[in-house]
């Protein structure tokens, strides 16, 4: 295929856009709806569950959400009792992010539908192939993150 030519079904963004559609509706529908969150307040849910409090900065960075959003995002958990927003204990100026008990209890529940939903996406192909994709994509980003600066 000549470079002035564009299969869609083979173009790397159009394919890694659909599949991260049909995720994000599918997990909304099975887990999210019902708990009011968006996938964006569940990345950051996960995260704070994953590596502990967080100051909003590194939240945005760490989930690619943009920094004022990440903050909306946060009042809104917040209001909703799911994490707690304070002062850091090394510094006045930074605002540390955790999750609530009622936050970690909800995520609790919502892992193993994210980690089936993975499984589900993954049916068919095999553990190794599943490891290269992720470095693969992993590699990706780090690509346009680095080709951005």
């Amino acid at each position: 295929m000549s470079r002035d030519q564009l299969k869609l079904d083979d173009y790397l963004p159009y394919l890694v856009n659909r599949v991260g559609a049909a995720l994000v509706a599918t997990y909304t529908r099975r887990a999210l709806a019902a708990n009011k969150l968006s996938i964006d307040m569940w990345r950051v849910l996960a995260i704070l569950s994953d590596n502990g409090g967080q100051r909003q900065i590194d939240l945005s960075s760490i989930t690619s959400i943009e920094a004022s959003t990440v903050s909306r995002i946060v009042t809104r958990l917040v209001r909703l009792g799911l994490v707690t927003r304070g002062r850091s204990e090394t510094s006045n100026r930074e605002v540390l992010v955790q999750l609530s008990p009622k936050g970690r209890a909800l995520v609790k529940k919502l892992i193993p539908v994210a980690l089936g939903l993975e499984d589900t996406a993954a049916g068919g192909v095999s553990a190794a192939d599943l490891v290269q994709l992720k470095r693969t994509l992993r590699k990706i980003y780090a690509n346009l993150a680095n080709a951005q600066k």
